[in-house]
Order: C-alpha cells, then structure tokens, then sequence
C-alpha cells in the first residue's frame, strides 16, 4: 500500500483548480497525482530532449547557430 504525505497548499489556489478540474478529477489529492507523475515520468523528460533538438535545428536552419 502507499504510504501518503500531507502538503500545504493556498485554499484559493486548491479551489480554483478544483473547479477548473472538477469535470477530470474528483477532487484535488487526484489532480495533484496525476500532475506529478506526469511530470516525473521518463517520457516528460523525453518530450523536453526531444523538444530542445527541434528548437536547436530550427535555430540552426535559421542561421542562429
């Protein structure tokens, strides 16, 4: 079983993404986990290499570098 942390986080800020999530997620503890994961996961660090060569031979086309 998973072991749980508590966190602190500003009540405005919590409401505000529950509301804009409420549809996605049941509530705030689920948006957090799925957002962190995403974050942490091998293919976000990826996308980001990934993303740092297109813009490098963009710039290189462009004469930039």
């Amino acid at each position: 079983m998973a072991e749980f942390r508590e966190i602190r986080l500003p009540a405005d800020l919590c409401a505000s993404a529950e509301k804009t999530f409420a549809g996605e997620f049941g509530n705030i503890e689920e948006l957090l986990t799925y957002l962190l994961r995403e974050i942490t996961s091998d293919t976000a660090v990826r996308i980001d290499e990934a993303e740092e060569k297109m813009i490098e031979e963009r710039l290189k086309a462009l004469g930039y570098i």
